[in-house]
């Protein structure tokens, strides 16, 4: 089963997700960006953060972003390899977390 089937409901686009990245525990390692450079990108402090979809950093605790579908087995891939386990994929409808370190 592929990426875009376990997120998604049968629908062609599957379900909107988001992705956040718990800075208390990100490591600056910078996997996450160099997998999604689109989605995520290392600040002056060293820490990995989620971009919005217009490209400006979201430092806010907790921000979150959307995941383009065109990129979810990026951000996927970025939360599996995380050494940090601090990226977190969820559902937007009910905030479930699909991938990362809180899912089932």
């Amino acid at each position: 089963m592929s990426v875009q089937q376990e997120a998604g409901s049968g629908t062609a686009t599957g379900v909107p997700l988001e992705v956040w990245i718990d800075q208390d525990l990100c490591t600056g390692d910078g996997i996450c960006a160099q997998y999604a450079p689109e989605v995520f990108e290392l600040d002056i402090d060293g820490l990995a953060y989620v971009k919005s979809a217009d490209d400006e950093l979201l430092q806010a605790p907790g921000a979150s972003t959307p995941v383009p579908l065109p990129l979810l087995t990026d951000v996927v891939a970025s939360a599996k390899e995380c050494p940090g386990d601090c990226i977190h994929v969820r559902r937007v409808s009910d905030s479930v977390e699909v991938y990362g370190p809180d899912a089932e």
